[in-house]
């Protein structure tokens, strides 16, 4: 089977790639850079030899027309995924415009299986709201999370006329072998780098990358059942993922958890200054909103234990110099126990 998949070169698409490689499928991607290709698909040993590589934009209806063509299914995973206030233009184009774009191709050219990444963001706001793949798109005061509803929109309204549009919502994903050290990943590691001593309450899905694209790749290769998924994963408070964290370093970490919404003034302001500042600030309007809206869902069926992806994301941070061997702790130097965080609150 030959799948064409946006967002090859990212944190999920990579893996995705790797996932449908192993089952012997072929891939088509398109990227904007073809050097990046390798980069991401390399480590996660891919043979590059199964991967054609298609030049262009997920905004280019020419380029999306080149890649969906003669493929069997279509995974859509390209999105900007930040909370910098100085990306929101980019957001727009890529998150929106990008899904119209790939997804019209697709409809016209594929007679398989089309998987729209989406994320579980695109059903706030709520406060501890229980939210299911069925739920109604929110209308998120925050802009990532708001391009992402949007694009949810088409992506439903492709499911309405018909077509086989598959949507999956991932949570916060971490785990190794990150190609571009996303919000996820930087996040923990400015934890363990001490620049986030200072929490909010609340909390948010989280899982591991293997996990959702292991269940991109069922979705891909198996029969033709749209509808809308949570991928693997399960609620951590803040708490529970500071604990994790100290878990599997061994480090105390001293943090001090804020109310959230008490927090969404500080990182309002933050996101204005973030728009003339240089240099990326860790406190995010956009993380303190996630945590604030603290969504809950069904905990999806294959996830692995928190502590062995934690354990694996820090090691990997130390093995390709982004941590130092103190600041991974115990990860840099044995393996972490593998014990399933605390359950409260999931």
């Amino acid at each position: 089977m030959l799948v064409g998949v946006t967002g090859g070169t990212g944190f999920v698409g990579a893996h995705s790639v790797a996932a449908l490689a192993r089952r012997g499928h072929r891939v088509r991607m398109l990227v904007r850079d073809e050097a990046k290709a390798e980069r991401a698909l390399a480590p996660l040993g891919v043979d590059l030899a199964a991967v054609d590589v298609v030049a262009g934009d997920v905004t280019d209806e020419a380029a999306a027309e080149r890649l969906v063509r003669g493929t069997d299914a279509v995974l859509h995973a390209a999105s900007v995924y930040s909370f910098d206030s100085r990306r929101h233009g980019e957001m727009r184009r890529t998150n929106e415009r990008g899904t119209e774009v790939v997804l019209a191709a697709a409809r016209r050219r594929v007679d398989g299986v089309i998987v729209h990444v989406s994320t579980f963001g695109v059903l706030a706001p709520g406060a501890g709201r229980e939210v299911r793949p069925g739920s109604p798109v929110g209308r998120p005061r925050e802009r990532y999370m708001a391009t992402k509803a949007g694009a949810e929109r088409i992506a439903r309204r492709h499911q309405a006329d018909g077509a086989p549009v598959v949507i999956t919502y991932p949570p916060a994903l971490l785990g190794p072998h990150d190609p571009k050290l996303g919000d996820q990943t930087t996040r923990l590691r400015n934890a363990l780098r001490g620049l986030m001593p200072m929490w909010p309450s609340g909390g948010f899905p989280v899982g591991d990358v293997r996990d959702t694209a292991e269940y991109h790749a069922d979705r891909l290769g198996g029969p033709q059942t749209p509808g809308r998924h949570f991928t693997p994963g399960g609620r951590l408070s803040t708490r529970q993922y500071v604990a994790a964290l100290r878990e599997v370093t061994g480090r105390r970490l001293p943090t001090v958890f804020l109310p959230a919404r008490a927090m969404l003034p500080a990182g309002a302001l933050v996101s204005v200054v973030q728009r003339v500042w240089p240099w990326h600030i860790p406190a995010e309007y956009g993380a303190v909103y996630t945590c604030a809206a603290d969504l809950r869902g069904d905990r999806g069926a294959g996830s692995r234990p928190a502590a062995e992806t934690f354990a694996d994301t820090v090691r990997w941070l130390h093995q390709h110099g982004h941590l130092s061997a103190r600041q991974a702790g115990l990860a840099a130097c044995r393996p972490a126990p593998v014990a399933a965080v605390g359950e409260e609150g999931r």
